[in-house]
């Protein structure tokens, strides 16, 4: 009975002082979702200043061998989106296009400031050293973009307009008091904000758990079909 006793209480001693743990492994992109949204949306805003109107009905080929920045894709794609939208015709081949657009970058990258309120470490003499303190910190991360665009004609090679540089810049600013935030601003946080939420005459269609194809076929039985915000009808 006494070895019992003192079986248990071992036991119990050794559940008091164990310790456990657990971790769960996570990763990160090598660039961050916000380096990136910065970037994308600072050349959203400055395509946003070009009116692609007049290339309404024309073959356009974009000619982006002058362009060289980060995102490169997500430019030229941006640029062939607005042109379509434009009414215009993209063509694979300069030789096949009415009208070349040139693309060409002054400055697609991030900057970041960073400024607080407090003290600065101070070393005392002998091997005291009292550690910076921050009552107030503003971290602010802003992205740039800088896109020159020129239009000539493929025949003549005559500049049609004058062309010229968009400029914007999109930015991401987070406040701490006394280690307490971030408290978000900026450009960034208004733009996923609004992101959240959708025009009440837009239909929200959620993608299907399963693949499924269809045949061409099924797109002859329904010319009609298109990608739009709108619901669709079959005829």
């Amino acid at each position: 009975m006494l070895h019992d006793k003192l079986r248990v209480t071992i036991i119990l001693l050794g559940l008091l002082v164990a310790t456990g743990c657990a971790s769960t492994s996570t990763s990160n992109t090598a660039r961050t979702a916000k380096e990136q949204m910065l970037l994308s949306n600072a050349v959203d805003q400055s395509l946003n200043k070009v009116d692609f109107s007049p290339l309404y009905g024309q073959k356009v080929y974009v000619e982006e061998k002058y362009l060289e920045c980060v995102d490169k894709p997500y430019v030229v794609g941006s640029v062939r989106h607005r042109a379509l939208r434009a009414g215009a015709f993209l063509t694979d081949k300069a030789d096949e296009a009415e009208v070349v657009m040139e693309l060409r970058s002054g400055g697609v990258g991030t900057d970041t400031t960073e400024s607080y309120l407090g003290t600065t470490e101070i070393a005392l003499p002998g091997l005291l050293t009292i550690p910076e303190i921050r009552f107030a910190e503003r971290k602010t991360q802003f992205g740039y973009a800088k896109l020159g665009l020129v239009i000539y004609d493929a025949q003549s090679r005559r500049i049609l307009g004058e062309g010229g540089v968009a400029l914007a810049r999109s930015d991401d600013s987070n406040l701490y008091l006394a280690g307490i935030g971030p408290f978000q601003r900026g450009s960034l946080k208004r733009d996923v904000g609004s992101a959240r939420t959708h025009s009440e005459g837009m239909s929200r269609r959620e993608l299907p758990s399963a693949v499924a194809f269809g045949t061409r076929t099924d797109f002859e039985l329904y010319p009609s079909t298109q990608f739009a915000s709108q619901p669709t009808t079959k005829q």
